[in-house]
């Protein structure tokens, strides 16, 4: 009898544990800081926007992410939103000329930018991690026209 139940065991495709739960904003907060986010102690960017393949410290995986083009349209709503008010507000105040303006408005901008892309980016890989997103669950994704050849089951 306790032989079967090992047997059934061994050939289940059951895991024998669960997946710990990863803490959303704990993985957000290090990818913002340039960490990453399973250990945060490795470093997450070997140069400016290019993440690690692994992390130095505790090996995790981290080519899995697909960051693209998140990171830069969310600084551009944040620089977006930073630099149209803080004009409309400044013009009100002190009309000056449009020269003037774009001597201030445009290194601003440029320089808003570049500080926000970096943390920003890190926040998303940490968020993809978090979340178990494209791969970093432990199992490689399905092509999408291997789902989309998939008949339905009614």
């Amino acid at each position: 009898m306790a032989e079967s139940t090992a047997t059934t065991e061994l050939w289940t495709n059951a895991p024998k544990t669960k997946p710990r739960d990863r803490d959303v904003m704990t993985a957000i907060k290090r990818g913002m800081l340039g960490c990453c986010p399973a250990c945060g102690s490795g470093k997450m960017f070997r140069a400016f926007l290019k993440p690690v393949d692994n992390c130095a410290a505790c090996g995790e995986d981290l080519s899995h992410q697909r960051a693209d083009d998140l990171p830069a349209y969310l600084v551009i709503v944040i620089v977006g939103h930073i630099v149209v008010g803080g004009f409309m507000m400044t013009d009100l105040v002190w009309p000056m000329s449009n020269w003037a303006h774009l001597a201030i408005w445009s290194p601003l901008t440029l320089i808003l930018a570049l500080l926000m892309i970096q943390p920003i980016k890190g926040g998303v890989i940490g968020l993809q991690w978090a979340m178990r997103m494209h791969g970093f669950g432990g199992e490689e994704p399905e092509p999408e026209d291997k789902i989309a050849s998939t008949p339905a089951v009614d």
